[in-house]
């Protein structure tokens, strides 16, 4: 049914149920799965002095998680015969899921929802609530 599909994983325990949504999707199927993770482009030191690389090397820490991250869910989903590709993005995490899947004509977006609810939710906003919001294509919410 779907030729292309998007996976948005974070740190989330809920990768796993992600993963394994995918798997049932995807398995025995010649569909093309993109495994992506978005980290921050940068990070504000506010008003207090840090050492002048302190900011440069927690991105560069971040950006190692997340291709961390990315190789365990493409290791998972090749055991079960899904050859993934890995894409690691950086910037605001809903922009770059909506951007990814426009430019790349996904057809099936599946994200994890961590399920923030009242003032936290509202204040914070919610990355899948933005994805089905402005996506032009379906969006699977995994809870």
């Amino acid at each position: 049914m779907f030729d292309k599909i998007m996976v948005a994983i974070d740190k989330a325990e809920i990768t796993n149920k992600l993963l394994d949504a995918t798997i049932e999707i995807a398995q025995n199927k010649q569909t093309q799965v993109s495994l992506v993770n978005v980290s921050q482009e940068y990070v504000s030191n506010g008003m207090i002095y840090v050492p002048e690389n302190f900011l440069e090397e927690i991105l560069n820490e971040m950006e190692k998680a997340s291709l961390e991250q990315l190789q365990q869910a493409k290791s998972k989903l090749e055991s079960a015969g899904i050859k993934p590709e890995i894409v690691h993005l950086k910037g605001d995490p809903a922009h770059e899921i909506l951007n990814f899947s426009r430019d790349t004509e996904q057809q099936l977006i599946i994200i994890g929802s961590r399920g923030l609810r009242g003032i936290k939710g509202m204040m914070l906003g919610s990355v899948s609530h933005k994805v089905s919001q402005l996506s032009s294509c379906p969006v699977l919410i995994v809870h």
